[in-house]
């Protein structure tokens, strides 16, 4: 994605990232015309696009009825996964500053259509990323801080709010060490980006790392490795299903849930799992792919059937109110209560964009099967280093993966309390990120 007109970068970087603000600039509205132009054919990108040219009238209305000097908090979020790592640290704001309201624009539909928070006070489609409808959106709101999670920086966005005296913070920023941003080029226009923060909260002291040497020599924003707060959020959200934590796991139906999967899990998975239901009399299945359109649901539906397998969809039921060896699930904002009723997990991504949220499954105590693309994502290390996690490369890995786990209890269970184990030995962040928010 291109940007243009950033606020110029020290001295010593000009002629280097010079060239490349040009370009940006050249290419920026390219990119716009192509994104008009796939808004046509493309549902979500349409929906997106005109919601961010929205985004400035949704402010005025909310400006407008909002009393003058009002403490303001913007935070930023690019869909509904990044919304549950910002979720505990707004929740832990509002402890701290009961009469602060808060902003939150969200780059994707997943987000925006997805979340219903009573703390949002205004929940919008972030702004095009143009200089001038930045400045102006941030001049209407002139918000305390502004706030991101995770990976979804806009440099205009950055550079407006410095420009502007905005206090910016960044949390649960992660870097992978293959990460392009370390490239010496690519690195002069990341280190202009990052130094524009005010302050930037890592997950991991790896992370800490990484970040140091992107902006070396220069470290203007704070910089401290927090951890992350979805750890955090998932435990929240499971305190509510207490009953079904005080049952073992292996007392749950022999169900396996195979969740967030991309078109590239479907074709690793499809076979492998109606083999190991033909090997496994009692093994039934929960399949929700990523977007659930009617679409997807659909193709899985037919291929179910074209074997001969029992199929239903979720609806509105309880997976154990439906007797059918597959459950499609048609829905979204059902999959963390849904890792409840199932003993292993798979998670996809792994072979396209990267694996989904694995905290969910963990704090529900299942043993979580990905795909390779996983080096991005601390969670997933963490847990295939306890034994809690496990990466596959093909179909075959992910039945002899399976088959290993329900034949073997003392392998399950340990697999099973090592996943969950990871999550409370990474509790407490949110709290830390709402300390170094209020007082950096």
């Amino acid at each position: 994605i291109f940007f243009s007109h950033p606020t110029p970068s020290p001295a010593m970087l000009r002629s280097l990232v010079g060239s490349e603000m040009c370009i940006r600039d050249s290419l920026f509205p390219v990119f716009m015309l192509v994104s008009l132009i796939l808004s046509l054919i493309n549902k979500k990108i349409r929906i997106g696009l005109t919601g961010r040219m929205r985004a400035y009238k949704q402010l005025q209305v909310f400006m407008n009825n909002t009393e003058k000097n009002q403490l303001i908090y913007w935070f930023h979020v690019a869909s509904l996964g990044e919304y549950e790592q910002a979720k505990p640290i707004i929740s832990g704001l509002k402890e701290v500053e009961p009469k602060a309201l808060f902003v939150m624009s969200f780059f994707s539909p997943s987000g925006y259509n997805n979340v219903d928070d009573d703390h949002i006070d205004c929940k919008i489609y972030l702004p095009l990323d143009f200089i001038w409808s930045i400045k102006k959106c941030l001049r209407l709101v002139k918000p305390k801080k502004l706030i991101l999670a995770a990976y979804d920086v806009w440099p205009n966005l950055i550079w407006s709010a410095n420009s502007l005296g905005i206090h910016t913070s960044l949390f649960a920023a992660t870097f992978s060490k293959k990460t392009s941003k370390s490239l010496f080029i690519i690195r002069q226009f990341y280190k202009s980006v990052y130094n524009a923060f005010s302050s930037i909260y890592t997950i991991t002291k790896r992370d800490h790392e990484q970040l140091i040497k992107i902006l070396f020599p220069y470290e203007k924003p704070i910089i401290k490795a927090l951890g992350n707060p979805r750890y955090d959020q998932v435990k929240q959200k499971s305190d509510k299903f207490t009953v079904e934590r005080t049952i073992s796991v292996l007392l749950r139906p022999k169900r396996l849930l195979i969740g967030s999967t991309h078109l590239e899990d479907e074709d690793i998975l499809l076979d492998p799992t109606i083999d190991l239901m033909n090997d496994i009399e009692d093994l039934s299945l929960l399949w929700a792919p990523h977007e659930p359109t009617k679409r997807n649901v659909a193709r899985l539906k037919k291929y179910f059937s074209s074997k001969s397998v029992s199929t239903e969809l979720l609806g509105i039921k309880n997976p154990n109110e439906i007797n059918s060896k597959v459950i499609i699930v048609d829905s979204v904002g059902r999959l963390s209560q849904l890792y409840w009723d199932a003993q292993i997990a798979y998670l996809g991504g792994g072979f396209s964009t990267g694996v989904h949220n694995m905290m969910e499954p963990a704090i529900a105590r299942l043993p979580i099967f990905f795909g390779p693309k996983y080096h991005n994502f601390p969670e997933a290390i963490e847990l295939i280093k306890v034994g809690g996690g496990f990466p596959i490369e093909n179909g075959r890995d992910f039945s002899l993966g399976i088959k290993n786990l329900l034949e073997d209890n003392n392998l399950f269970l340990n697999a099973s309390y090592a996943a969950t184990d990871v999550i409370h030995r990474n509790l407490g962040s949110s709290t830390r990120i709402v300390r170094g928010i209020i007082h950096d």
